[in-house]
């Protein structure tokens, strides 16, 4: 196993804990941290563990942070040739596809995920979205929920490591978003699935203006199972421990716990979570209050143009801050999220959403594209003024968008029951 002191793992009680310390960086996963969590999660899960749920929790520090997301700004060093690797250097100036050398077999090892050859703007996403499927089939495979700790921040690798397990909880000071759009991407680890099956508008809402959600608009949306107070969270993790050396019925059930199917040798779970769980007004929140304009201008149009023409008719301040926050973003990102979101809805499986997911990611690591142009501006620099290539939405031809969906033939994302190997099929 590969290790990192970003990651803190341990065990309570028959509770397997992950915590997230890495508050230099806003808890952000880097590629140390991906790998070490691909390789602890199936000690987790495997028959001998008699684990029966898995908690993720986060390093806080002075500032409430769950995760801020994926160490980006590594990615970019990387695919600008900046790290000093001459095999990343050789790489992005030889290969214009943009998804690089990924050597299956490098340095003997048969995953590839350790070879020195992998260069990081094709290893952190595949690795990344291969730990995002593990996650996404814990409970369905091995019985073994996951309860996320919503206490801060939780953006882009944050949510792919949280959205596709059990539970989410959700605290006063959570605040979660997709800002992918803003820096020249698209909402990834598995977003284009969750999103796209959001009610209403709402998905492709949230996808394109990268909305910054709090405990509300989580519980309105179903983003979050649960709402407990931060104060409330050690007690009702002490109260998980406690009664997971108590439940020994080693039962399998099937009846639903808020909206989820559980088994009853992981009841006691649903049980503390709802003892704990606080009902908050969802109808007060920002998206309950302008759901109405947010279906009227997001549901059922063909384009992101269409939702452009939608808000500049609809006039109102909702509209307005809207169509100024849309306009910041990059116009290529825009029409690609919305594109995912619409092909997204094509895939049954989680699996399916990452291989789609992957071949954008790549698609965006070509050199010269907008996400190089949005960690520049928004990580590097800083100065907030990315200067996006095309810079409107009519530039961005049907060919331009469509490239970004072209298979990468022997570079396609390979999964299989454990995230890594075979080959998992969707009609993309």
């Amino acid at each position: 196993m590969r290790f990192t002191t970003k990651v803190i793992p341990s065990r309570t009680g028959n509770i397997g804990r992950i915590h997230l310390s890495n508050p230099s960086s806003l808890n952000a996963l880097d590629l140390d941290m991906v790998r070490f969590l691909n390789d602890l999660l199936p000690s987790y899960t495997a028959s001998s563990s008699s684990l029966k749920a898995t908690i993720l929790t986060s390093n806080t520090n002075k500032r409430k942070v769950f995760c801020a997301g994926g160490d980006v700004k590594s990615v970019y060093m990387a695919g600008k040739g900046l790290n000093g690797n001459e095999a990343d250097i050789h790489a992005f100036e030889a290969q214009k596809h943009g998804y690089g050398y990924y050597d299956p077999t490098a340095n003997g090892n048969s995953n590839g995920q350790s070879g020195k050859d992998a260069i990081t703007t094709a290893a952190f996403f595949r690795e990344e979205y291969q730990l995002n499927h593990k996650i996404a089939q814990q409970y369905e495979r091995y019985s073994i929920p996951q309860i996320s700790i919503w206490d801060g921040i939780v953006m882009g690798g944050g949510v792919g490591l949280s959205v596709h397990g059990t539970y989410r909880v959700c605290t006063q000071h959570t605040k979660f978003a997709m800002p992918e759009t803003n820096i020249g991407f698209f909402p990834d680890v598995g977003a284009t699935y969750v999103l796209s099956r959001l009610k209403g508008g709402i998905g492709p809402y949230l996808a394109l203006t990268g909305k910054r959600l709090n405990a509300y608009d989580l519980m309105h949306a179903g983003l979050a199972t649960h709402h407990v107070p931060s104060e409330n969270i050690d007690a009702m993790l002490d109260e998980l421990t406690k009664q997971s050396l108590q439940d020994t019925s080693g039962e399998e059930g099937g009846k639903e716990v808020g909206g989820v199917k559980v088994h009853k040798q992981v009841d006691f779970v649903a049980r503390v979570l709802m003892s704990y769980h606080e009902e908050i007004p969802k109808h007060e929140s920002f998206l309950a209050k302008h759901r109405e304009q947010i279906d009227d201008c997001f549901v059922n149009q063909t384009s992101v143009e269409d939702i452009v023409t939608a808000l500049e008719k609809s006039r109102t301040e909702f509209a307005t801050t809207t169509l100024q926050t849309l306009h910041r973003m990059s116009p290529t990102s825009l029409k690609v999220a919305f594109e995912s979101l619409k092909r997204s809805k094509q895939c049954d499986t989680v699996a399916g959403c990452l291989k789609m997911e992957y071949r954008i990611s790549q698609h965006f690591m070509r050199p010269g594209s907008d996400f190089y142009e949005g960690i520049r501006a928004a990580l590097v620099d800083k100065d907030r003024a990315p200067k996006w290539k095309p810079s409107k939405l009519e530039e961005v031809t049907v060919d331009i968008l469509s490239s970004y969906f072209d298979d990468l033939g022997d570079y396609e994302l390979m999964l299989d029951d454990e995230g890594e190997s075979k080959l998992v099929q969707c009609n993309l």
